[in-house]
Order: structure tokens, then C-alpha cells, then sequence
């Protein structure tokens, strides 16, 4: 029988999860396809019931469905309920579990790319939407010492803040400009854009949260957005010599962790990269 895997989400035409799961699939020899479906908000419910069904192993959910899918499901994970999303499903025997790969895989790929441990360290995010969220998440669980949350509206990174508070992390939101995000940027020990400053096509697609001059050489750099595949604040990041790691790395590690979740084998990592990054520089990103 061949097994059916995706991603579903509206719009959906710019993943490229099915290009690098695919290829990890093929490289496995496991009998399955992975495919993205464009499924409406009215839609989710009818094709989340027909993940149920013995051929199908789960699907990747991204916007706008992650909050969506959950009260769908049978269980969610630990993980998931904390970040208030869920981004892979896994049918077990016709029941329908909700994980979140999301943080666990930035992490992920910043220890096996760059060798960094959050515990006792100062990481400044930039940006407190649902990525930055989960991000926070990550890092309170791998022992960060203090957080600083940057966002063009304060109330959204108070809220972050207080939830970083509540979990005995030191934390404080700053403007995402003036003196104090300079102050934030230059004593941080990883900084991670969670905004879309830099995206193709996006309102500020030549824009960088951060100048060269406000990002210490000691610092890692990581850009969550993987289109283009060097962002403009990547390259001020390379200009500041400060070691970079770009969103693509998160993307693959995040769908390695659901691939892992599905197949019960280990995700050939090295393989997913080399094909999303092929697949990103053919787009021209």
C-alpha cells in the first residue's frame, strides 16, 4: 500500500516540503508520496476526518490552519497545547495526534549547524507573532537565561513577555527600533528575526531589522525567513562577522522531526537540505 503524506494550507502554491520530504522519502525507499493540498477554512474539518483512513501516515498543516486542526484531533502533545498550534499530524491507528515541530526544530538546527546551547545564554527575537511565540518556547526550554522581544506594537511583545515571566525566564519588550534594540542587539548572544523584513515579495523585502553596526561578531544570527536564501539581514550579519544561519535550516529540521513522527525512521537530513536548497535556487531566491 502507498502511504499518503502532505501539507495542507491557503494559499499553498510556495511550499517546497513536498520537494524535500519527497526526496527523503525516495532516498529511504519508503512507499509513500508527500503533496501539498490548498484546503479553505471550510474544507479542514472533511479532510482532516479522512486522515483517519489506513493509508493515510499524517500531513503538515501550515497557515492559516494550525490553531484550526485542534479540537479536530484526538490528542495533542504537551508541546503543541503550550504554543497553541499545531504543525504535524500523525494518524496512529485512526487516531489523530497534534505535534509541534516548530520549536523543537529550531533548536535542532542551530545546535547541529552552529553548536549553540541556549542554557545560561541572552537571545534578543524580533517579531511576537506565532513563530516568535514558539521560538520563546524553545529557548525557555533549553535554559535561556534572558529574552528581549522587539515588535513595532509593545502590547504583542508584553504578552510574550509575561508568558516568558511566568516561566521563570527574565524577559522585557523593547520598540523594534531606537537605542534600546541596539542596547538588546549588541549584549545578545543569538538573534533571531521572526518578522517578514527581508522576505521576496513581501512589503520590506530589501529591508533588515538590523544595520552591521548593531550586531556584536560574537553573535548567531538567525533569519527565519528562507526566502531569499541570504537575507539582507544575513548579509549585515556576514558584514558584523557573526556566525548566520538561515530559515531554510529551521524549515527542513522542523519537517525532519515530522518525517521522523510518520515513517519511524530517521530522516535523512543532509538529503532534505540539499534538495530544498536546490529547489530555493531555481526560484532564483
Amino acid at each position: 500500500m502507498t502511504h499518503r503524506l502532505g501539507i495542507i494550507g491557503y494559499p499553498i502554491e510556495h511550499s517546497i516540503s513536498p520537494v524535500f520530504q519527497q526526496a527523503a522519502l525516495d532516498h529511504l525507499g519508503i512507499d509513500a508520496t508527500y503533496e501539498k493540498w490548498e484546503v479553505t477554512s471550510e474544507e479542514v474539518g472533511d479532510f482532516v476526518t479522512r486522515l483517519r483512513a489506513p493509508d493515510a501516515w499524517g500531513i503538515n498543516i501550515t497557515l492559516p490552519h494550525k490553531q484550526a486542526v485542534v479540537p479536530l484531533l484526538d490528542e495533542v502533545d504537551e508541546w503543541a497545547t503550550t504554543a497553541g498550534a499545531v504543525n504535524t499530524i500523525v494518524n496512529h491507528h485512526g487516531r489523530l495526534i497534534g505535534h509541534n515541530t516548530d520549536g523543537p526544530g529550531f533548536l535542532e538546527s542551530l545546535l547541529v549547524e552552529t553548536g549553540y546551547d541556549p542554557k545560561g545564554t541572552r537571545a534578543l527575537i524580533l517579531g511576537a507573532g506565532g513563530a516568535a511565540r514558539g521560538i520563546m518556547l524553545a529557548l525557555i526550554r533549553g535554559g535561556v537565561d534572558s529574552l528581549v522581544i522587539a515588535n513595532r506594537t509593545l502590547e504583542r511583545a508584553d504578552t510574550l513577555s509575561k508568558l516568558s515571566i511566568e516561566n521563570g525566564v527574565n524577559c522585557e519588550s523593547v520598540p523594534i527600533s531606537g537605542d534600546p534594540l541596539t542596547e538588546a542587539a549588541l549584549s545578545a548572544d543569538l538573534i533571531v528575526n521572526c518578522t517578514s523584513v527581508g522576505m521576496s515579495h513581501g512589503p520590506d523585502e530589501y529591508g533588515s531589522p538590523l544595520s552591521a553596526d548593531q550586531i556584536p561578531a560574537t553573535a548567531i544570527v538567525n533569519d527565519v525567513v528562507y526566502n531569499p536564501l541570504e537575507t539582507p539581514l544575513i548579509r549585515e550579519a556576514q558584514t558584523a562577522e557573526a556566525t548566520t544561519l538561515g530559515g531554510l535550516h529551521m524549515l527542513v529540521y522542523q519537517g525532519a522531526l515530522s518525517f521522523q513522527m510518520w515513517t519511524g525512521q530517521d530522516p535523512p537530513v543532509a538529503v532534505m537540505l540539499e534538495a530544498a536548497t536546490k529547489e530555493m535556487a531555481s526560484r532564483g531566491a
